[in-house]
């Protein structure tokens, strides 16, 4: 049976690393029994935290600021709860749900046009449905670029803002994109004087008013336009580097001073990080690289299929050495494949990679997309049995980082093939943000880790060395006091999380002021601004989803032998460790 899943393992890495031509395209995640009426809407993964479809009455799709507004205004006119849909729908958390079956979504999937581009002035206005990768080619087109950016081009600019979405650096004004926004329109509830549509034009001018939109996750109304300040084009030089991990939590600090671009990719089980050594340069430096990274890549839906039987098959037989395997396969071909880099855009010939900004800072190919009847399709496809996963996704400070390294390191000695489950999705990504302006932006210079796990399709079965993942959850959030990622996460990320941010009580303040009734909240968004109690879902087995913090045994499932304990190294944590079998 081993052999067996090495070999399907095997041949699905060969088919995760070949570039496919053709790609179905993701679905649209709002489906409606008749036009635009009687609607659902869940993420692109197919699945919320908690494993729900959130329902709305109507579905909206304005076309200009004047039809925005419009919509904007009978939703308050008649009290209807409202929220903002993206095109491609990346959040994982409930930030598009409306509170009950009667609420409106508004896409922005047709206000998807760039607007202004002032090369003297280096801005660019564009509608908030323009994709990341829209905005990227647009500027390249004048000869200018975003600094920085998520890894990820499947993003609409209002999308990644609401959620704070960023790419890695400590230099200039740092690696989120909010941080670059100079303008930005809002439309929110108004009262009748206002036609039930208040039009917030911010700019520096009222600068409070911007911080606070600036990252909103949705609660101030719908972001109609957003200008940024932009760079001339320019190029970089990018090669990986290898070493063992023993000093990590030393080399982090330095390392995101070193490079503009550095971000850290960390296998914890095999003892090792991948360094990325990327810098700005002359761009008379010929070379004419392209990152088009591999698991954003269009892959065959047999080959998912067979990369997730084996991982199911690990997590049924309990098979660690099964899991570190893979893990090294999958990690390995990656490596010798440069992740994605190619010198000329069609092979890699060794390191360093030199090219234009624009070619480099973002991938996912797997959305360029004929139909093809699902033969292939981007890897979290819900239409196709591929992956399945949770995502943790935390910003530890830089003060306390290389504490919260050691403290990982030191549960890895304890259980050394814990992670291999996290290597299979290509480890644990580090990248640094700055502290930011933003209300809900980052408090400190910082490193987030971007962690991807196994999910199981039965919400009633844990997960191998689950109490271990559990532990780094709750050191990083609770020891350690790390920020959440808005847009991403398991619900007991976000418990207590507005506590941690200085400015909470004016973001507070400027909801109150722009949407008083509380119609582009829900229930999720009322609980994570503290509002409403808190996010945890006490119910039998809620651990296992993330749903709660285990506080008995019950919330776990002590039916396969996994009970409520204290953690390994942080014993106030609470995880659900496999202990016994019921027989026993």
């Amino acid at each position: 049976m081993e052999i067996f899943q090495r070999v399907l393992l095997s041949a699905s890495c060969l088919l995760l690393a070949v570039f496919m031509v053709g790609c179905n395209p993701p679905e649209n995640h709002i489906k409606c029994s008749s036009t635009n009426t009687n609607c659902t809407i869940t993420n692109s993964y197919g699945t919320f935290p908690d494993r729900s479809i959130c329902r709305a009455a109507n579905v909206a799709y304005p076309a200009t600021e004047e039809e925005l507004i419009s919509i904007v205004a009978a939703a308050t006119r008649a009290e209807r709860k409202v929220k903002v849909a993206t095109r491609y729908s990346h959040s994982i958390p409930k930030l598009v749900c409306t509170d009950g079956q009667n609420g409106l979504l508004i896409s922005t999937d047709y206000l998807n046009r760039t607007l202004e581009i002032d090369v003297q002035s280096m801005t660019m206005t564009v509608e908030s449905g323009v994709t990341l990768r829209q905005l990227i080619n647009e500027a390249a087109k004048a000869g200018l670029a975003l600094p920085y950016s998520p890894y990820w081009w499947g993003l609409t600019i209002g999308g990644l803002l609401s959620t704070g979405a960023h790419g890695s650096t400590l230099w200039g004004k740092g690696s989120a994109v909010h941080d670059y926004v100079v303008a930005l329109t809002v439309v929110s509830p108004g009262r009748p004087e206002d036609g039930y549509a208040k039009v917030r034009r911010l700019n520096e001018s009222n600068s409070s008013e911007l911080d606070a939109a600036k990252v909103s996750l949705g609660v101030l109304g719908v972001i109609s336009k957003v200008t940024l300040q932009l760079q001339p084009l320019f190029k970089r030089s990018i090669s990986y580097v290898v070493k063992e991990d023993a000093d990590l939590g030393d080399q982090v600090a330095s390392f995101g001073r070193q490079h503009e671009f550095a971000d850290i990719t960390w296998y914890p089980s095999q003892g090792k990080a991948v360094y990325r050594i990327d810098d700005r340069i002359s761009s008379n430096t010929s070379g004419n690289g392209l990152y088009d990274y591999i698991p954003f890549r269009s892959t065959l839906s047999l080959g998912l299929a067979a990369v997730r039987a084996t991982e199911d098959a690990q997590e049924s037989l309990k098979d660690p050495d099964g899991k570190c395997a893979s893990a090294k396969l999958i990690t390995s071909t990656l490596k010798n494949l440069a992740y994605g880099l190619t010198n000329n855009g069609i092979l890699f010939t060794g390191y360093p990679i030199i090219g234009y900004h624009n070619r480099l800072q973002s991938s996912g190919t797997c959305l360029d997309s004929p139909e093809d009847a699902l033969i292939t399709a981007c890897p979290w496809d819900s239409r196709i049995k591929g992956e399945y996963f949770f995502q943790a996704t935390f910003s530890i400070s830089l003060s306390v980082v290389k504490s919260f390294i050691q403290d990982v390191q030191n549960l890895v000695k304890l259980e050394p093939r814990a992670l291999c489950g996290l290597e299979q999705y290509n480890g644990i990504l580090m990248r640094y943000v700055k502290a930011s302006s933003a209300y809900l932006g980052k408090e400190d210079d910082a490193l987030d880790f971007d962690i991807t796990f196994y999910r199981n399709k039965d919400p009633a079965k844990p997960r191998l060395y689950e109490d271990i993942l559990e532990e780094i959850e709750q050191l990083a959030v609770f020891k350690y006091g790390g920020l959440p990622h808005w847009g991403k996460n398991r619900n007991l990320v976000f418990n207590g999380a507005l506590k941690k941010y200085k400015n909470a009580g004016a973001f507070l303040r400027v909801k109150e002021m722009y949407d008083p009734l509380g119609l582009f909240s829900n229930e999720w968004t009322d609980q994570v601004l503290g509002l409403k109690g808190d996010v945890n879902i006490i119910k039998d087995g809620c651990a296992l989803e993330g749903l709660c913090i285990c506080s008995q045994d019950t919330h776990c499932a002590p039916s396969k032998g996994y009970l409520c304990r204290p953690g390994k190294i942080y014993q106030e944590a609470r995880v659900c460790a496999h202990v016994s079998t019921p027989e026993q």
